[in-house]
């Protein structure tokens, strides 16, 4: 089907390209100087003290669940809201998700009353989820893990360049993992980073995200008689310089896209105002967002398929920002009341938004959005 205006379209800048290309010539095709160079990078952008390169951020959320030490009969608190590999990363670590509520119908990120309310003597963890790149009660819920003496897990897949006070998203607990894959802010195709500002657990992830040996290929190149070293079995989770170096080229840019993010989530705010189109609530004061996305919920009276069968008709492309885990096949979970998660996962939308949009894409979301949602409750005002 062909898009007017698609979901998301990434589009790496020539310096980019050209970075890859002098990747690729240089003969060093696996962990190497550009993947050091971008770990350095990133612990700069971020704050973190360490940074850990794996092939995805659902690499990183399983190793930060097993290095955490997450096991058999413990519990580890998790939005229901989320993609799956932020809890799916709880139970291959061999822990038990215990699901918790969001803060509210237009605040679809985990809340940290919920989450209060949903420990118990086993709760040993809790995952967040930073949705759309939204801080939301990720301070409060890092407060709370260290009274009660918790892990907090950060999925941050959404979060490349959200600040609270000016302290990134991904450090408030104890490891934070990013995504680098094509629909995020930082998207190269695919690929993640750790951080954490715990050396032991910064070791633990590097060492399980190569097959659980000592030494990655880069150092063991500049030594005369390498060994391997095998402490603990791992996986093959690693990062490659060819990606790094497209990575540490978009990272230059990362604020300046996030702005016309910014700008694009602004003109969509003023638009929708006060119609059948709610969009999730706005970063505070104190917040600087990455606005990875942009999402509404719909008025009850708009029925969510055919508002989306009407849009796509209109060549704008859209999609669900998520299905409910705890109603989903291998993680349902019966008995799990949610209700202010289950009003929103009926009702919310995704709309298009990157930073390469022309102007009259935005204009023509709108538009289609107001045509569609008044075409379907016979709301003339909605549809002028």
């Amino acid at each position: 089907m062909k898009w007017e205006v698609p979901l998301c379209r990434p589009a790496l800048r020539e310096e980019a390209l050209e970075a890859l290309q002098e990747a690729y010539r240089s003969g060093w095709l696996t962990v190497g100087p550009r993947t050091a160079e971008l770990q350095k990078a990133f612990c700069e952008y971020t704050g973190a003290a360490h940074a850990v390169p794996v092939s995805s951020c659902s690499a990183g959320l399983h190793l930060a669940c097993l290095a955490a030490g997450f096991g058999p009969g413990e519990e580890v608190i998790a939005p229901s809201l989320t993609f799956t590999s932020t809890v799916s990363a709880i139970v291959h670590a061999g822990g038990t998700p215990r699901f918790a509520d969001i803060a509210g119908p237009t605040e679809p990120w985990l809340s940290a009353a919920s989450v209060e309310a949903a420990m118990t003597p086993r709760t040993r963890g809790i995952v967040t989820m930073s949705y759309g790149g939204h801080a939301g009660d990720t301070p409060a819920i890092a407060a709370l893990a260290r009274e009660r003496g918790l892990v907090l897990i950060e999925d941050v897949a959404h979060a490349a360049g959200s600040r609270h006070r000016g302290r990134h998203l991904g450090t408030f607990g104890d490891a934070g993992s990013f995504s680098f894959s094509a629909s995020k802010n930082l998207g190269i195709g695919e690929g993640g980073m750790v951080v954490t500002d715990d050396p032991q657990l910064a070791e633990r992830i590097g060492r399980q995200s190569w097959h659980g040996l000592g030494s990655q290929p880069w150092m063991r190149h500049h030594q005369a008689a390498p060994r391997y070293e095998l402490g603990v079995l791992g996986f093959n989770y690693r990062f490659d310089d060819p990606r790094a170096a497209l990575v540490h080229s978009c990272l230059r840019h990362l604020d300046k896209d996030n702005r016309r993010r910014g700008e694009i989530d602004a003109f969509y705010r003023e638009a929708f105002a006060g119609s059948q189109l709610q969009p999730t609530a706005p970063p505070g004061p104190e917040d600087v967002s990455s606005h990875c996305l942009f999402t509404v919920a719909l008025d009850p009276a708009v029925d969510r398929d055919r508002f989306r069968s009407g849009l796509a008709e209109r060549g704008v492309q859209t999609t669900v920002h998520y299905p409910l885990l705890h109603r989903s096949g291998a993680l349902a979970q019966d008995g799990v009341q949610l209700p202010t998660s289950e009003g929103y996962a009926r009702s919310c939308v995704t709309l298009p938004l990157f930073p390469q949009m022309e102007s009259w894409q935005p204009e023509l979301v709108v538009q289609a959005s107001m045509d569609v949602a008044g075409h379907l409750t016979g709301n003339r005002a909605a549809a002028a």
